[in-house]
């Protein structure tokens, strides 16, 4: 057996190992280039990201509408609650002690009223009876006058004489003074049922514009009563909770915040280079830091901000001035996450996200022309203390009445 110990042919098959592993190391890196620029090609170009995203939702602040001293206290931070649950109670001694004169004044003045109306058939008798009296020294004068026209001849003749005739001039003047005062009488009678047919005319008991106004000052004792125990307007989460007991409260400062978890969506600053290509409506998913990869979050683009986080700072940058160095701004993009995972997944405000729109879908408006959403929130909370008020006021009305009332509020 011969071994060549020739130099030149170790090298020649060295060489040759080398350029096969660089062919196959070329190989390699033109596939994985290839792949690379097919996934991109098929994936990447198709979708927007960003990790500068956060989750956002309505923090609702709890103000009283009235003022008064907090004698309860009925939640704390993290507690979750129901619209219409009760959270803090005021004193109310002050509100029910104005409630209870409002009450009272409106009975007065639905009785005076009542009488007012009452008193439109008395005046109405007095004016037929003064009319009566007018009627009947009218008759008196008449007869007068004619006796004194048959006697006023006969006094010549001496068969009436002039004594009697003077009697009867007496008379008549009797009965002249008599007709005068009969008739100042109708006169006032029917001045005064005028006035009063003035204060009632086109109304009725429960329209008369005193009870309204009576009523409405009822009204706002009751609800100013109803209101110093205050309720939540919708259902959330408690949080910053800054109200304490024996705290005097003024109408307006905010005591504490309920933040509905239920009803979040995130805001992902996007390059203003990224707005191009997205569309109101795209598919969007979403992870949490909270979660992590495990959990992905299905939305979709609702809808841009109206500028850049730098424009709406508390100190905007004044590119103006000359002295400016350009920066990619970012533009907040809401995007409107699934209820049902929400529920089964809670977030947090404030909780980061990363974010991936999926932008094979052109055919949405713009996000920059993208349409109102309607109502954002709404509450029903006072609509039963709207209620109960009426059906008080009724009440009272009616009682004082003596009948059944529907009152109709002024205006």
């Amino acid at each position: 057996m011969t071994i060549s110990n020739d130099p030149s042919s170790e090298t020649a098959v060295l060489e040759d190992k080398r350029k096969r592993r660089l062919y196959l190391l070329g190989l390699v890196c033109l596939l994985a280039v290839s792949a690379y620029g097919l996934y991109w090609f098929l994936v990447v170009r198709f979708n927007v990201d960003t990790d500068n995203a956060y989750v956002q939702g309505n923090v609702v602040q709890i103000t009283p509408q009235v003022g008064g001293t907090v004698v309860s206290i009925d939640v704390n931070d993290t507690d979750v609650v129901k619209a219409g649950q009760l959270l803090v109670r005021l004193d109310p001694v002050d509100a029910r002690v104005a409630l209870d004169q409002a009450e009272a004044q409106l009975a007065q003045i639905v009785r005076e009223v009542r009488s007012t109306y009452a008193s439109n058939n008395a005046l109405a008798a007095t004016v037929n009876a003064r009319q009566a009296d007018l009627a009947r020294s009218e008759t008196d004068m008449g007869r007068l006058r004619g006796d004194f026209a048959r006697r006023q001849p006969l006094v010549d003749d001496g068969a009436v004489s002039v004594e009697e005739l003077q009697h009867l001039e007496t008379s008549m003047a009797n009965a002249r003074s008599v007709w005068t005062a009969a008739a100042a009488g109708l006169a006032e009678a029917r001045e005064q049922l005028s006035k009063n047919e003035s204060l009632t005319e086109g109304t009725t008991v429960e329209t008369h514009p005193r009870v309204l106004v009576a009523a409405g000052k009822y009204r706002e004792a009751w609800l100013a009563f109803k209101r110093s125990e205050i309720a939540a307007p919708v259902s959330g989460t408690v949080a910053r909770r800054s109200v304490q007991v024996g705290q005097r409260l003024a109408s307006g400062v905010p005591i504490m915040s309920i933040v509905p978890l239920d009803q979040l969506w995130v805001d992902a600053n996007f390059k203003e280079s990224q707005l191009e290509s997205l569309r109101v409506g795209q598919p969007v998913h979403l992870t949490a830091d909270v979660y992590g990869r495990r959990m992905e979050y299905r939305g979709r683009v609702a809808g841009l901000g109206a500028g850049t986080g730098s424009a709406f700072s508390l100190l905007p940058a004044q590119n103006a001035t000359g002295n400016w160095i350009k920066i990619v701004q970012r533009v907040p993009v809401r995007i409107a996450l699934d209820a049902k995972e929400l529920a089964d997944h809670p977030l947090r405000v404030g909780l980061s996200m990363e974010v991936q729109v999926d932008i094979h879908d052109q055919s949405g408006p713009s996000v920059v022309e993208a349409a109102s959403s309607g109502a954002v929130a709404s509450t029903n909370v006072f609509d039963d203390l709207d209620k109960a008020v009426d059906e008080r006021v009724n009440a009272i009305v009616s009682a004082n009445l003596g009948h059944k009332v529907q009152l109709k509020r002024a205006g």
